[in-house]
């Protein structure tokens, strides 16, 4: 840059202007030091979060024994750049719901409560905020406490305090429900029926581990105690360039279902995605009844997903039930374990729509 150009057009704009009409925009500049560390400031943010986004994906899938979550000690380490950031930022309530999510996922239940309100009192009118600590507190067994909360949201949002509430209703009807290896003689066969059954993990060679080879056992008896009825296979982790969904339905074909009653999700990555897009195929083909096939450990949550999913996108007033694989025996399944409820509520807020970690750029549902 010519500096002497510069200096004389400064002389001559001030031979042609008052003094006092371009001064002030002078005294302004005075900020500029300050303007700086704030670049800097958004940069370090930028960069935490940046890292908890890697963390969160590395090691994003562990594909041996079926194992599709995420690791624990990445949960925590993704809560410490998000506080973190938070410490840098602390109007950032949505750092504080991601890490308190998080901390959900670990099972640390007190530890994500007390974050939350911690981001209540920057924002006590919140009405996500308000929803989760009514979640949480019930899962906790503090009726009381949840009810103080949904009473806050309700004031504010109506439409979500029914929500919460059908959504509590339909997590304790399912869970109270005995679980069933088959289905019963009385199966009601009127209108258009599908049997959706969910995906296990593949091993590395492409190949499916016993879990999912008895959950295909039992779609296989459902298929041919009713022939009339949809199959739904969902699952998209590959492994060896297979989905979960393209190995079940060869499987099937093979032993005699025709592949025309099979409809293959290749995508979901996770039983949220699951019922997701299940929902959409049943609405598609306008089911009045679907059976869901899934392991005894696993088949509550996926019934309970399924169902919130079918809230938005229908058939209306549509019938779902389920049929267990005996991954564990039944009997030692009769009552829902802590961490298996836990699981339940927070893959069904999920599903609900309440994304667990919602900030850039660690968004994920």
């Amino acid at each position: 840059m010519d500096t002497r150009l510069s200096l004389a057009a400064l002389l001559t704009l001030s031979l042609l202007c008052p003094v006092q009409s371009w001064a002030v925009p002078v005294r302004s500049l005075q900020s500029e030091s300050d303007y700086g560390q704030l670049i800097s400031k958004r940069q370090v943010v930028d960069q935490l979060l940046g890292e908890a986004r890697q963390i969160y994906d590395s090691p994003a899938r562990v594909s041996d024994a079926g194992f599709t979550a995420k690791m624990p000690s990445n949960m925590e380490l993704v809560t410490s750049r998000l506080l973190e950031a938070y410490q840098l930022e602390p109007y950032r309530t949505d750092l504080l719901i991601s890490a308190a999510n998080a901390q959900i996922y670990n099972g640390k239940l007190d530890r994500a409560i007390a974050l939350l309100n911690q981001a209540l009192t920057a924002a006590p009118d919140d009405v996500d905020l308000l929803s989760y600590l009514a979640v949480w507190l019930r899962v906790k067994g503090d009726e009381g406490g949840s009810s103080q909360y949904l009473d806050r949201v309700k004031a504010r949002n109506p439409g979500r305090e029914a929500d919460l509430r059908r959504l509590f209703a339909t997590i304790d009807r399912v869970v109270t429900t005995p679980l069933k290896e088959r289905a019963g003689r009385d199966q009601d066969k009127t209108g258009r029926r599908a049997i959706v059954t969910l995906g296990y993990a593949l091993n590395p060679d492409g190949s499916m581990s016993d879990i999912l080879l008895g959950r295909l056992d039992t779609t296989r008896a459902l298929a041919k105690a009713d022939p009339q009825a949809l199959i739904i296979v969902s699952g998209g982790v590959p492994q060896n360039r297979k989905t979960e969904a393209s190995v079940m339905a060869d499987w099937l074909v093979s032993k005699g279902i025709s592949r025309s009653r099979i409809i293959e999700d290749n995508y979901a990555t996770s039983t949220v995605e699951n019922a997701l897009n299940t929902a959409w195929v049943l609405a598609r083909h306008q089911i009045d009844k679907a059976t869901l096939v899934s392991s005894a450990s696993h088949v509550r949550r996926g019934q309970t997903l399924l169902e919130i999913a079918c809230w938005q996108t229908g058939p209306a007033n549509i019938r779902i039930d389920s049929v267990s694989y005996p991954d564990k025996p039944v009997s030692s399944l009769a009552r829902v374990e802590a961490g298996e409820l836990l699981g339940i509520y927070r893959d069904a807020l999920r599903t609900y729509g309440m994304w667990s970690y919602r900030s850039p750029p660690l968004l994920a549902r």
